[in-house]
């Protein structure tokens, strides 16, 4: 079992930047990719960004690309989600996610999410 706890999620005004946090516990050996998803109110959840557990590579929704960055400090096993020149539009509940493939993978385990809300 994985154990997935964000943190960071708080009231910006737009422009601003924040810094979400997931921390992985457990079984972080079986893990092969991380992954960012957000849902707002009314909508369904969207995939923000993504990468494996061990590599370089790094996938965005379009609407992020250029103000996400997804990164992970492997020494304290945390995967962070670094947002830049905030929108309205990026107010949601930010889930992170683990699953145990890279390829072709299936989100198994989430966290309990953390709300981002940017005001005007």
């Amino acid at each position: 079992q994985v154990q997935l706890v964000e943190s960071g999620g708080e009231l910006v005004q737009v422009g601003g930047s924040l810094r979400l946090s997931c921390a992985a516990s457990g079984r972080t050996d079986s893990i092969g990719a991380m992954a960012w998803f957000r849902q707002a109110p009314g909508k369904e959840r969207e995939f923000v960004a993504s990468r494996p557990w061990n590599g370089a590579n790094q996938y965005y929704t379009d609407s992020v690309k250029g103000r996400f960055t997804i990164s992970k400090d492997n020494a304290k096993n945390t995967v962070y989600l670094q947002m830049n020149n905030l929108k309205p539009e990026d107010t949601a509940v930010y889930y992170c996610a683990a699953a145990q493939s890279w390829v072709s993978p299936s989100y198994d385990y989430w966290g309990q999410g953390t709300q981002v809300t940017v005001s005007s």
